[in-house]
């Protein structure tokens, strides 16, 4: 019992002299010189996962990256272009004849053998017309 009071006086007599005693004031120096520590380069590693699965107890294989190719050789496909024939206008004295081609909205007054936004008129009939573009050949009916 004398050693448990022993330690207890000892615990009491520590925390009262704590309490009681004032602190030394740390005196304060004039200049400080402050050096920064060299920066170091931070450690990088990787983890190399070659280890059996535990739930599927299969070994994990590496992924494989996919990488797209493009072919130069490839050229871009050309649109469609929108041609309609609306009609046909004829001369009988000059055996003309003139006919009207909408070519993407646009309509043209077109001849045999005529050129225009790429479309040639080839040949031609009250019912019918053929044109060459892009190098095919296309035969268009009258719409009305």
């Amino acid at each position: 019992m004398l050693v448990v009071a022993a330690i207890w006086g000892t615990i009491g007599y520590r925390i009262i002299a704590s309490l009681s005693s004032d602190p030394e004031p740390v005196a304060a120096k004039g200049t400080v010189d402050f050096k920064p520590l060299p920066v170091q380069k931070k450690d990088t590693f990787s983890i190399l996962a070659d280890y059996r699965d535990p739930f599927l107890g299969t070994i994990s294989k590496k992924k494989k990256k996919k990488t797209k190719t493009v072919s130069k050789s490839e050229t871009p496909p050309v649109p469609e272009k929108n041609i309609t024939y609306t009609g046909l206008v004829q001369d009988n004295d000059r055996n003309q004849k003139i006919f009207f081609v909408t070519i993407d909205g646009q309509q043209h007054l077109m001849g045999l053998k005529e050129k225009i936004n790429g479309v040639q008129l080839l040949s031609g009939s009250n019912t019918w017309i053929k044109v060459r573009y892009n190098n095919k050949t296309r035969t268009v009916q009258l719409n009305q």
